[in-house]
């Protein structure tokens, strides 16, 4: 970005860390700013995963990581009410139950199921096209029924096969309220935000009825209700973004800019809340338009799209309110979950399993995420568990989702390398 001026960082803002590696074309890391509300918690040590091949994370100091059990395709999940972990695996279309590292099928023959959620002895399982719900007891299910139907998925005769985040996840709200994560059909389809029911959306299910909550959330796989009955979500935004701001270089999709922009946003939902996509993007950059600039990830706010909103007539997106906690571009976070009390420092909070990106140069690593609760906000960003991507840019683990189990552990599903590690603090 030639024709922007570079930024001088200006003094007082904290070192982040950012995604880097070895590799001889990685860019410097920019300078993250670290907000004050962020927890004070000791650097993470290398730590040995018990029950692996040798495999090593970064894990805070006296944390313990083992291998509770070899699970391929593991993706989401969620405690029984007789403490049973359940984990679904869309590719397999089934969900399992395990207790000890024992496990065995609790319902299978499903259609790619992914979100999983109780509301007392009901559980709810979101397959690819429909939500289902199941009475649970002693260790069982039964009652199959289908709560909403008709959910895009690439069977869609609309849509030709073609969608790339069938995908769905479910939350069930203190008002006994259905929260399902639609996904877009592709990195830009705005025509998903005219369709019914609306994609790229997080709807709701309530007296029989299915309706929008929120709008222009892409890809919004982290789904969660917070402790005081907030909903929030975890977003894969879009990629390949143009630089928005004028200059030579406005309309250009170049890498430096890719890299970090947009951000994904960790966001508090409210009834009617527009995430922008694919009209408005998260900005980090403290100083914008200038090509060094600072990065931010609390309160954001969001800028033109340059390829679909280019005058803002689609959408102002100056009237979108600021995203509360955002994480770096191409994180790809997946499972969302509210953890009570956290060992430590840490204490209540939000976990995230941050797949790692795909197409970034270099990538962005896998890890697990942490945001303090406190005062019923989420704070920054924070890493617990790293340490799954190789110096050369590879990976053994990529976490997808992490739960606080009744023993007080951390339970982490991790789809890549087949496994759920218990986690626990000395």
């Amino acid at each position: 970005m030639k024709s922007i001026a570079r930024a001088l960082v200006a003094g007082g803002l904290l070192l982040g860390a950012v995604a880097c590696s070895s590799d001889s074309s990685a860019e410097p890391a920019r300078q993250t700013v670290t907000p004050s509300s962020a927890v004070e918690v000791p650097e993470l040590v290398s730590t040995e995963v018990q029950g692996s091949d040798g495999q090593k994370v970064q894990a805070p100091p006296g944390w313990k990581v083992s291998v509770w059990a070899k699970v391929p395709g593991a993706r989401l999940l969620a405690w029984t009410p007789d403490n049973k972990l359940l984990v679904s695996r869309p590719e397999s279309g089934d969900v399992l139950a395990l207790t000890d590292g024992q496990q065995e099928t609790l319902v299978e023959g499903l259609n790619q199921p992914h979100g999983l959620a109780f509301d007392g002895d009901t559980l709810y399982v979101a397959e690819s096209n429909q939500v289902d719900s199941f009475a649970y007891a002693a260790g069982k299910v039964s009652g199959k029924r289908v709560v909403v139907d008709g959910l895009p998925d690439d069977k869609s005769a609309e849509l030709g096969g073609k969608y790339a985040h069938a995908l769905k996840s479910v939350a069930v709200g203190p008002d006994k309220s259905l929260y399902i994560s639609i996904g877009s059909t592709g990195n830009i389809s705005a025509e998903d935000r005219d369709a019914d029911p609306e994609r790229a959306a997080i709807l709701r299910f309530r007296d029989g009825r299915l309706e929008t909550f929120a709008h222009g959330v892409r890809n919004g796989t982290g789904l969660a209700v917070a402790p005081n009955g907030d909903v929030w979500t975890a977003v894969n935004n879009r990629d390949n973004t143009p630089i928005p701001y004028e200059g030579d270089d406005q309309g250009k999709v170049e890498t430096s800019y890719v890299n970090d922009h947009p951000l994904e946003p960790l966001a508090k939902l409210t009834e009617g809340r527009d995430l922008g996509w694919p009209y408005c993007n998260p900005d980090p950059d403290v100083q914008p338009g200038q090509e060094d600039s600072p990065l931010s990830y609390t309160d954001r706010p969001f800028v033109r799209d340059y390829d679909t909103n280019r005058d803002g007539s689609k959408l102002d997106c100056s009237k979108l309110p600021k995203v509360e906690q955002g994480m770096g571009a191409h994180s790809a976070p997946l499972g969302l979950s509210f953890a009570a009390q956290v060992p430590g420092a840490y204490g209540a909070g939000a976990l995230v399993g941050i797949h790692g990106s795909w197409n970034r140069k270099p990538p962005r690593p896998p890890e697990v995420s942490f945001f303090a609760w406190r005062n019923n906000k989420l704070g920054p960003q924070q890493t617990l568990l790293s340490g799954f991507q190789r110096e050369d840019g590879s990976r053994w683990g990529r976490p997808v989702m992490a739960v606080q189990g009744p023993d007080q552990a951390l339970y982490v599903s991790d789809d890549y390398a087949g496994a759920i590690y218990r986690v626990t603090a000395s």
